[in-house]
C-alpha cells in the first residue's frame, strides 16, 4: 500500500497551488484528478472540429499576488494580457459605454449619455478601490474561530489595521455600509443614467443566483474588483486559453516534485475513528497519507466521499443547509467569421461584453430562478476569444463564448433536456441579435453547458461556480460552515482548499494558498 504525507484531491487552481506549496516545504504530494487534464474551472478545450474554448471562465478578474510571487508563475510560462478597453456596456441604439482601464477615458464614453456621471466617475473608481482594500487584507488572514476569539486570534488580525490606518475608520464604515448593499441602493448614490447603473451592477451579480436587488450583492461587486488597483470591470486574459494558468501552477507543483495523476477518480476519503488516513480510488486501490486536503466543495468532499455515517450529526446538519443554487450556464458558438457588432470597430472586439440594458432587465431575468424557469430574456456577457488566442478556430473562423444568467439549475415541473438547452441556445441567440444583427448566418455549431452539465463534467453540486453561494451568510468565518472556516475539518488531518472556503470563488487562488499556509502551521 503507497503512503504519501499528503493527497491533493481535485485538480483544479486551488488544488494545484496548495499542492505546490506543500511540494516547496519538501513534503511527498501526490494529487489525483478525475479529468483527463487539470485545471477545473481554469480548462480550455475543443468543443467542435478545429474550435475551442475556455470552457467556464475567458478571463481572471485578478490572482493573489502572494501566489504570482511564491509560485513564480510568470517563469512557468504565464502571460497575462491586460487590454486598454475592460468591458463594452452595449446598446441596442451603438451608443455603448466603453469601460477603459483609464477612468477619464471611461468618463469621455459615459458623457455620451450623461455629463453629470462623467464628472463623478473617477471619484467613484477611487471609492470602490478603497473599499477593496479592506477586503484584500480580510483575504489574506484565516477566518478566526468563532466564538471563542482569543488575544492569538485578535492579534494574527492586526493587519486589519493597515486599511484603517491609511482610509480612516470613516473608511471601516464605508465598508461596512456597502458590504450589506443591494445594487439599486448603491448606484442610486452616484449614476443616473440606466445604461451605466446596469452595467456597474453586472458585478454585483455576478455568477450568482439573485439579482441585483438582492442584499449584499454589494460584497460581491467588491469581491470581483479585488487587486484591480481601481480598474472597475477590471480584467485579464490569460495567452494561450485560461488553461495555461492551470499549467504554469502545475508546471511549478511539478518542478517541486509534486505527483500528478489524471484520469484518477477518488471514490472515498477513509476515516476512522475521527481521523481520515488516506483515499480509496476507483480503481479500489487504497493509498495511504499523513494528511489529505479536498479541493471539491463541502458537500462533494463530506457527503459523497466522506459519508454521512461518519460525520457528527450537528456537522452533517451544517453541510446540508449550505446553499449552492447554480444558475449561470456557458455557450460557446463556432463562426464562420467575424460577427459585426453596431458601433463596434474590428480593432475593439477583443474584450467583455455585456448585454444588461437596465437594472430592472436584469432584476426581471433573475425572476427566473424564483419560479424555477428559463430566463427568456437572458443577461449575456460574452468574449470572441479567437482576437485574442487565434489558434482557438480554423483561419478566418471565430469562436464566441457566452455566460448566461439566469439558468437555474432546479427547474419547476421540468428537467434539463436537449429541447431546454436548444431553447436557451436560442434566447441567446435571440439577444445576441440585437446587437449584433445576423449572427445567427454565422453559427457552424454549438455547445451548450447548462448548470446540470456543470454539476455532471466538473463535479460542482448543483452547478454552483463558487462552490457555494456568495453571500454574507456564507462569508468568511461561515464559509463554508462555522467549524470549517479555518481551511480545517472536524475531522483530523483532512482539509479544505477549494472555492467553498474563505474568501470564495474566481481564479484568485487565495483559498489554495491560505489552505496550504494552515497545513504548514
Amino acid at each position: 500500500m503507497s503512503q504519501f504525507d499528503i493527497i491533493v484531491i481535485g485538480g483544479g487552481l486551488n488544488s494545484l497551488i496548495t499542492a505546490s506549496i506543500l511540494g516547496q516545504s519538501g513534503g511527498e504530494v501526490l494529487l489525483f484528478e478525475t479529468r483527463d487534464q487539470v485545471g477545473g474551472l481554469a480548462s480550455t478545450s475543443e468543443f467542435a472540429p478545429g474550435f475551442k474554448c475556455n470552457v467556464i471562465n475567458d478571463v481572471v478578474k485578478w490572482i493573489d499576488p502572494r501566489v504570482m510571487k511564491q509560485l513564480n508563475l510568470e517563469s512557468h510560462g504565464l502571460e497575462l494580457h491586460s487590454p486598454d478597453i475592460v468591458r463594452i456596456a452595449l446598446d441596442t441604439q451603438g451608443q455603448h459605454i466603453v469601460f477603459h482601464r483609464d477612468p477619464n477615458e471611461t468618463a469621455g464614453s459615459i458623457a455620451n449619455h450623461s455629463e453629470k456621471d462623467a464628472k463623478v466617475w473617477k471619484q467613484f473608481t477611487e471609492y470602490i478601490d478603497k473599499l477593496t482594500h479592506f477586503l484584500e487584507k480580510l483575504y489574506e488572514l484565516t477566518p478566526p474561530k468563532l466564538p471563542n476569539i482569543g488575544l492569538k486570534e485578535a492579534f494574527s488580525m492586526r493587519s486589519m489595521l493597515s486599511p484603517i490606518r491609511k482610509h480612516g475608520t470613516r473608511g471601516l464604515v464605508d465598508f461596512m455600509r456597502v458590504a450589506p448593499m443591494m445594487m439599486p441602493e448603491l448606484v442610486d448614490e452616484w449614476f443616473e443614467n440606466e445604461l451605466l447603473r446596469a452595467a456597474i451592477s453586472t458585478a454585483g451579480i455576478h455568477h450568482l443566483s439573485f439579482g441585483p436587488f438582492a442584499a449584499a450583492t454589494g460584497l460581491n461587486l467588491l469581491h470581483q474588483h479585488v487587486h484591480s488597483k481601481g480598474v472597475f470591470h477590471n480584467v485579464q486574459f490569460v495567452k494561450g486559453g485560461t488553461s495555461e494558468l492551470a499549467n504554469a501552477v502545475k508546471l511549478s507543483a511539478e518542478s517541486v516534485n509534486v505527483e500528478i495523476r489524471t484520469n484518477s477518480k477518488v471514490c472515498a476519503i477513509n476515516v476512522e475513528n475521527g481521523v481520515c488516513n488516506g483515499v480509496t480510488l476507483e480503481s479500489s486501490e487504497t493509498i495511504q497519507a499523513d494528511q489529505v486536503v479536498s479541493g471539491l466543495d463541502p458537500r462533494n468532499t463530506f457527503i459523497n466521499l466522506v459519508g454521512p455515517s461518519k460525520l457528527n450529526p450537528t456537522f452533517a446538519t451544517q453541510l446540508r443547509n449550505i446553499k449552492y443554487r447554480g444558475s449561470t450556464a456557458r455557450i460557446h458558438f463556432a463562426l464562420n467569421g467575424l460577427p459585426k457588432i453596431n458601433g463596434i470597430q474590428e480593432d475593439q472586439m477583443g474584450m467583455i461584453f455585456s448585454a444588461s440594458p437596465s437594472i430592472e432587465y436584469l432584476e426581471r431575468t433573475s425572476d427566473s430562478v424564483k419560479y424555477g424557469r428559463m430566463a427568456e430574456n437572458p443577461y449575456v456577457e460574452f468574449t470572441i476569444p479567437t482576437v485574442i488566442n487565434p489558434e482557438f478556430s480554423p483561419v478566418g473562423k471565430h469562436v464566441l463564448s457566452a455566460s448566461v444568467q439566469y439558468a437555474p439549475y432546479h427547474l419547476r415541473g421540468m428537467n434539463w433536456s436537449k429541447e431546454l438547452k436548444d431553447q436557451l441556445k436560442n434566447n441567446v441567440i435571440q439577444v445576441l441579435e440585437n446587437y449584433a444583427p445576423g449572427i445567427s448566418s454565422l453559427i457552424e455549431s454549438s455547445s451548450v453547458l447548462s448548470p446540470m452539465d456543470l454539476e455532471s463534467q466538473f463535479g460542482l453540486t448543483e452547478g454552483n461556480l463558487n462552490h457555494g453561494e456568495m453571500t454574507l451568510d456564507q462569508f468568511m468565518f461561515m464559509r463554508p460552515t462555522i467549524s470549517t472556516a479555518q481551511y480545517k475539518s472536524p475531522i483530523e488531518n483532512l482539509y479544505l482548499c477549494g472555492p467553498g472556503t474563505h474568501p470564495g470563488g474566481g481564479l484568485h487562488g487565495t483559498n489554495g494558498f491560505n489552505a496550504a499556509r494552515e497545513i504548514l502551521k
